[in-house]
């Protein structure tokens, strides 16, 4: 793999489009060869499985039944996507990958992290973020943000209890992964988040 695999972490409200955007025009005009896609989805299976998870009117849907169709959709975004751009010297840029796993079905729906780890490893086989930048601001900050944007989807649809798991889930992987995690305050206004990221990629760009 001679490219480079950025993702952007983040519960909702974060702004994590509006920085994937920042993120994106910077490493174009380093001269990177950028390609910008996100989870779950990225490919045609990718976002017909995205299309089930985020659907309101799937309410029955279990928490197995939600792990296993997340990793479905990155099973064919890695195989179709990911692997292949990083093999070409590509720098991908990811919204969302694993963390979210254990962030949102660990944290926010309860299961076991060694569950979680079964399955990552078996579709990564070891595969990991070179650089994994967390979006991070209060849960309450966050959802007022989202509430302005859309109707909820099936996970914005949750109380504000599943968001602190999720966003206490995040943080403890940043803490545990500290070579590759970055944490961003997201809380700012976006020029101040902005000037965050590039002193992050600087770092990054120097040492590639």
């Amino acid at each position: 793999m001679t490219g480079k695999f950025i993702t952007i972490e983040g519960s909702e409200g974060v702004g994590k489009s509006s920085n994937i955007a920042f993120i994106e025009n910077y490493l174009l005009d380093a001269g990177k060869d950028v390609l910008l896609t996100r989870e779950p989805g990225g490919t045609e299976l990718g976002e017909a499985i995205r299309n089930l998870l985020l659907d309101a009117k799937n309410t029955a849907m279990c928490s197995d039944t939600e792990l296993l169709l997340m990793f479905a959709a990155r099973a064919q975004h890695l195989d179709e996507v990911i692997r292949p751009a990083l093999a070409a010297g590509k720098w991908v840029i990811c919204d969302r990958f694993t963390d979210a796993t254990y962030a949102y079905q660990g944290g926010g729906r309860g299961i076991p992290e060694p569950r979680i780890a079964i399955l990552e490893q078996w579709v990564q086989d070891g595969l990991q973020p070179d650089l994994t930048l967390l979006l991070d601001m209060p849960v309450a900050a966050g959802l007022e943000r989202a509430g302005k944007r859309s109707a909820p989807d099936r996970f914005e649809q949750e109380k504000l209890a599943f968001f602190e798991r999720v966003r206490e889930a995040y943080l403890a992987r940043a803490k545990k992964y500290t070579e590759r995690f970055r944490v961003v305050d997201a809380e700012p206004p976006l020029a101040v988040v902005e000037a965050q990221i590039r002193d992050i990629l600087d770092t990054v760009l120097e040492s590639s």
